[in-house]
């Protein structure tokens, strides 16, 4: 599996190329990124880690994932004594639908750099809550019925059911992976408190 996974990314930037095969020695080891794996992440997580990786080893340049339908915020979220999460690039197609595959996240965390770039840091997978055949938008209230189930991928439940965080974002369950920075609160928490949103 290395090989194959490698030699998808060869005639990429060797920065890339560098860090995929970074990751995969990580995810075949004892532990992934520093975390044991018998804790957060067993055998199928660890291919799961590794798909998710191949496929947005690509974004380490924003400008690729700008190409493939990403659409920057301009906020970093970060929180007093948790750390920060990043600034969200959402795929709009990809959050409008039920369908969840470790190779496809919805959305890409970056973090800022101290010469204005941006860098890979997380990805996050997103559905949103259905209630009587359609997405849920009142903030104020649960949905009555909610036809959907919490969806798995790395051996993970997403969290949620959650209300939007924003105007105009539905309810709906979501699930964090620090797969591109070590996180020190674990591999699937929501904030790390070694991110930041200056530098």
């Amino acid at each position: 599996m290395k090989t194959s996974i490698i030699a998808t990314t060869i005639k990429r930037s060797g920065f890339v190329v560098a860090a995929l095969a970074l990751i995969i020695n990580c995810l075949s080891a004892t532990t992934v990124f520093g975390q044991n794996s018998s804790n957060e992440c067993n055998a199928q997580c660890r291919r799961e880690l590794a798909n998710a990786a191949a496929a947005t080893a690509p974004y380490h340049r924003e400008s690729a994932a700008l190409a493939d339908g990403f659409i920057a915020t301009d906020d970093c979220v970060s929180a007093p004594g948790l750390g920060a999460m990043g600034i969200h690039y959402l795929n709009i197609a990809r959050a409008s639908d039920l369908t969840v595959k470790a190779s496809e996240p919805e959305l890409l965390l970056y973090e800022p750099t101290h010469n204005g770039g941006r860098r890979l840091v997380r990805v996050e997978y997103f559905v949103p809550v259905i209630s009587n055949g359609a997405p849920w938008f009142d903030p104020n209230n649960p949905p009555p019925v909610i036809d959907n189930a919490a969806p798995k991928l790395f051996g993970k439940t997403f969290d949620g059911p959650m209300p939007g965080h924003e105007p105009g974002m539905p309810w709906h369950y979501d699930l964090h992976v620090w797969i591109w920075k070590y996180n020190p609160s674990g591999l699937f928490a929501q904030f790390n408190p070694t991110a930041q949103c200056s530098e």
